[in-house]
Parts: structure tokens; C-alpha cells; sequence
């Protein structure tokens, strides 16, 4: 399990370096980019040191939920900015879709918090007989 949480983790961390280092460099894609979305191209290596700043936090494991938290205001910020100018879904706007939701499974099969915090569906309905029962006992001794 903490293997799989690496692999999509990894997948992640490599899409943020790869975005991080495009923006620091301002490519002429990002270029383009920026141009149609409406951002000045002089702060485009402020957006790519966002992205570096979030993949760094997101890779150290006792600051990954913080990372995975700004990760997600970061991607949420880049589909606002993707939906604000198309005004329809976008492939950069499924892209940082999936990019959000790999970077929180990769940190629920990486980290317990995460897993104690989002339980898998069965473990829920497990919990709740168990509180029932737990109940139920606690009557019949009263």
C-alpha cells in the first residue's frame, strides 16, 4: 500500500517539476499560456516557484498534507483561471482534476493520517456496526 502511495505521488511530483520548471523558464508554451489566460509574463516565475514551493512540501512526508492542501489551491487556482477564459472544460482543466485527486490518493495509501481520516467505505459501515453493537451491549449490562 505505502509502495502504490509512492507510485501516484511520484506521478505528481514529476507533473509539479515539470510545470514548475516551465514557468521558471517561461517556455514558449507557458508563454502562450499566459498570454490567453491573461497573466503578465513577468510573473510567470512566480508561478512556477508556487508550483516548486507546492511539490516540495508535498514530497517531504511530515509536511505532505500541508502540501497537498496549498497542491490543491494551486490546481483549483489553475482551473478557475483555464474555466474563466474558455468558459468550458478544457483538457488543462481535467488534467488538474486528475493531478488533485492522484496527489490525495497517493498521500491516503502513503500516509495512516490520511487513511484514519478518509476511510475506505466498508471501514465505515464496520464502524458503525461496531458502535451500534457497542451500544446494544452497554444496555443489555445496565
Amino acid at each position: 500500500m505505502h509502495r502504490t502511495g509512492w507510485i501516484l505521488s511520484g506521478i505528481v511530483i514529476a507533473f509539479m517539476a515539470a510545470d514548475a520548471g516551465s514557468n521558471l523558464l517561461a517556455i514558449a508554451p507557458i508563454k502562450k499560456a499566459a498570454l490567453e489566460t491573461g497573466y503578465p509574463l513577468d510573473q510567470m516565475w512566480l508561478i512556477g516557484a508556487l508550483a516548486l514551493i507546492c511539490l516540495v512540501l508535498y514530497a517531504i512526508p511530515t509536511t505532505s498534507v500541508l502540501g497537498a492542501i496549498i497542491l490543491t489551491g494551486f490546481l483549483g487556482g489553475a482551473i478557475t483561471s483555464h474555466l474563466r477564459v474558455a468558459g468550458t472544460l478544457t483538457p488543462e482543466m481535467i488534467v488538474s482534476l486528475i493531478l488533485g485527486v492522484t496527489a490525495w490518493g497517493g498521500l491516503w495509501f502513503r500516509d495512516p493520517r490520511i487513511r484514519a481520516l478518509i476511510p475506505r467505505r466498508h471501514n465505515v459501515v464496520h464502524s458503525a456496526a461496531l458502535a451500534d453493537a457497542s451500544r446494544s451491549r452497554n444496555r443489555a449490562i445496565s
